[in-house]
């Protein structure tokens, strides 16, 4: 019996960036509720994103954030995973040194940025609806971190390859799309995040329905016997998950709820 059902957010249910979802998963993840289902919302996003897009039945289900990093429900913090400064003051200024890179150095709360690109800054409020704190200088920031983000409009994978060379042993390291690389502590993945709230609920892999797209979905994937990948996933993805939904603008996802 599925008691637990998990989902990624940007390239599953949404298009990347996007902040409005059909008000159909909405009630429909309401529907299962009531039928004693548990829903997580895990995402590279912050916490404040995710609540704001499921914000009618924000107090009705579990985020994992900032691809594992930080576990909570309702504005709650239950787990954060940060990264030693050190590591974060050394890809600062290796990133720095790299033309066409951008930032966004995570906090539990806040989303640091440095960059002079005000349509960046813009993007992440408006279309992610991040909770972002413009600063001179990243390495001055007292906070803890627990993503370190480089971004880049196109194809960040090849751009930023030196840097995933670097710190690939140090590091947690994904590619979310085409845009992002995120960094997190060795131990932090989603899969780690859902295995933290099964093992709070008494719940386990063959009670668990997951859904992704990108490589960052792959332990989580691992988490759940029912492990679906929607059409538009990459490949590997595809190829690590049990089962298939339809492409996520045509509501895989849904289609697959609405069976339950």
């Amino acid at each position: 019996m599925i008691r637990l059902i998990a989902s990624d957010i940007d390239g599953t249910l949404v298009r990347d960036g996007e902040n409005e979802l059909d008000p159909r998963y909405l009630d429909q993840i309401l529907r299962l509720r009531e039928k004693g289902f548990q829903f997580v919302a895990a995402s590279g996003r912050q916490w404040h994103s995710i609540e704001r897009i499921f914000d009618p039945i924000k107090e009705k289900i579990f985020y994992v954030s900032d691809n594992g990093a930080y576990v909570g429900c309702y504005g709650r913090q239950l787990f954060v995973t940060p990264i030693d400064r050190q590591l974060i003051l050394d890809m600062i200024r290796d990133v720095r040194s790299c033309p066409g890179l951008d930032i966004a150095l995570s906090g539990p709360d806040v989303v640091y940025l440095e960059t002079k690109d005000q349509k960046f800054v813009n993007w992440l409020v408006e279309s992610y609806r991040f909770e972002v704190s413009c600063v001179p200088d990243l390495t001055k920031v007292e906070d803890q971190f627990i993503k370190f983000s480089v971004y880049k409009e196109h194809d960040v994978e090849s751009a930023a390859r030196h840097i995933y060379e670097r710190y690939k042993d140090k590091l947690k390291i994904t590619i979310s799309g085409d845009m992002w690389m995120d960094c997190m502590e060795k131990s932090v993945s989603k899969g780690a995040a859902l295995q933290q709230i099964q093992e709070s609920l008494g719940i386990g892999p063959e009670e668990t329905m997951a859904f992704g797209d990108q490589q960052n979905d792959l332990e989580m994937l691992e988490r759940a016997y029912y492990s679906y990948a929607v059409g538009n996933a990459r490949p590997e993805v595809k190829a690590a998950a049990r089962f298939q939904a339809d492409l996520n603008v045509n509501h895989g996802v849904l289609k697959v709820l609405q069976l339950l």
